[in-house]
């Protein structure tokens, strides 16, 4: 869960700003965001895509060659590793998702909805819990540039980015408040 008291519900940045916030692992769908940013580019330069994170040594990881050409282009703005998130969070409109493993919900995803962010994400086991389709955001086809680009055509849209991101505090205040999921641990633990 997440603490909806220490990621508080703000208001949308004037700006309009994608941000993924992961490790820079290519299963986390690194490329897959840099490639659906170039889309978005072409015909709305000033839309800006942050990327916060911590290079990885993994063999899964990014070169650092690729993220210094996707910052060289323009393509993405490079956060860095951040030690407190709720600052980039703050700084964008819409939070994006595109990992392509299973894994459980994504801790960014749930701190942005909190925030009041709307949610790309994918389908896929984890993530695509934290969406209610057309409520909140939207579930994107794995590893397709093509699908999140049309999810983040769809929130140029000023109007449906805000509705969405109150949805998603609402859906967080539902299901993902820390200390519902931590009553229902200790009933459950209980019980056995």
């Amino acid at each position: 869960g997440v603490d909806l008291d220490y990621y508080h519900l703000a208001e949308l940045p004037k700006q309009l700003n994608f941000l993924l916030v992961s490790r820079l692992l290519k299963s986390k769908g690194l490329q897959i965001y840099a490639e659906a940013a170039k889309i978005i580019k072409k015909n709305h330069p000033n839309v800006s895509f942050s990327v916060a994170g911590k290079i990885d040594k993994n063999p899964d990881a990014i070169s650092e060659n690729e993220l210094n050409e996707w910052i060289d282009n323009g393509d993405i703005n490079f956060l860095g590793q951040l030690s407190d998130v709720r600052s980039a969070i703050l700084n964008c409109s819409v939070i994006v998702v595109p990992c392509f493993y299973r894994e459980g919900a994504p801790r960014s995803i749930l701190e942005a909805m909190s925030m009041g962010r709307a949610i790309i994400t994918t389908d896929v086991s984890g993530c695509r819990e934290t969406v209610q389709e057309g409520r909140n955001g939207f579930l994107v086809k794995v590893q397709c540039p093509d699908s999140a680009a049309n999810a983040m055509q769809s929130l140029l849209d000023e109007p449906l980015r805000r509705k969405m991101g109150l949805e998603s505090r609402k859906y967080c205040e539902e299901k993902f408040n820390v200390h519902s999921v931590n009553d229902a641990i200790i009933q459950h633990i209980n019980l056995i």
